[in-house]
């Protein structure tokens, strides 16, 4: 009778090992999971996070109540705000005929400076540029700002977001910046229509280059879906020259006038 329970206790305990092991497996593959998950960082949220946390900490600070400067103009009482607001913005700033060939000039030199800076990315047919005297457009391939589907900026197009923004921010012309796809439809939870998702894509562009310093009040983001092709979609080669992000830098510094100026 006590062999038999001997021999029991002794089975039982050659089998305990797998209850270890089981626990040993377990854990490791919770690990592998984890380190996992850590290493798939989208870059665009990184970049994003990282620098407005940087500003939040490092910025001067600021006092809630504005300082005045110069002489104050109280506003009467019958004065309307709305209607003057509007006037401002329908207004179209123009100087004299030397401040016109002054930007004219600009335009030229924003030219030059972005064929020199994207020289290599021109060669390689991922970067156009053109100009007039009214403004410069800058075309951007998807290849060096977003992966297929995606809406968040690659790191590949930070250096260059950031070289355009170096470029521009020390004028004060608008900017348009424009998304385009190609007809291809898209299939993605987020985005009903190519509309969206060039849209999307263009106010990435946007976010990115207030962040290096230009002017919000200067840009507007605009999205034309697969409805402004310059080349067939009946290709890969053709569907790929589609998928682009375009800079418009006006001579005129008001971006609405620059859209209704277009337009027309």
């Amino acid at each position: 009778m006590i062999r038999r329970q001997r021999d029991e206790e002794e089975a039982h305990n050659k089998e305990r090992w797998l209850i270890s092991y089981a626990d040993f497996i377990t854990l490791l593959f919770a690990f592998f999971v984890v380190m996992y998950s850590i290493s798939s960082v989208n870059e665009g949220k990184y970049k994003v996070l990282s620098e407005t946390l940087d500003g939040a900490f490092n910025s001067v600070q600021r006092t809630t109540n504005p300082i005045q400067i110069g002489e104050h103009i109280p506003r009467s009482d019958g004065e309307d705000v709305g209607e003057t607001k509007i006037q401002e913005v329908d207004t179209i700033p123009r100087g004299s005929e030397g401040q016109l060939k002054d930007r004219t000039k600009g335009m030229r030199e924003v030219a030059d400076k972005f064929a020199a800076e994207f020289s290599g990315m021109i060669t390689d047919g991922l970067v156009s540029v053109n100009e007039n005297e009214d403004w410069v457009e800058v075309s951007l391939s998807n290849k060096i700002l977003f992966k297929s589907g995606e809406v968040e900026l690659s790191y590949d197009a930070f250096p260059v977001l950031e070289k355009i923004a170096s470029t521009i921010k020390g004028y004060d012309n608008a900017v348009l910046v424009e998304g385009f796809t190609d007809n291809t439809p898209i299939r993605n939870r987020s985005h009903a229509s190519n509309w969206e998702l060039s849209t999307a894509r263009s106010a990435a562009v946007v976010r990115m280059l207030a962040y290096e310093g230009v002017a919000p009040s200067r840009m507007a983001a605009i999205g034309y879906g697969q409805h402004q092709p310059i080349v067939r979609n009946d290709t890969a080669q053709g569907r790929s020259r589609n998928r682009r992000v375009v800079l418009i830098i006006s001579k005129d510094p008001n971006a609405r006038v620059t859209l209704r100026n277009s337009g027309s």
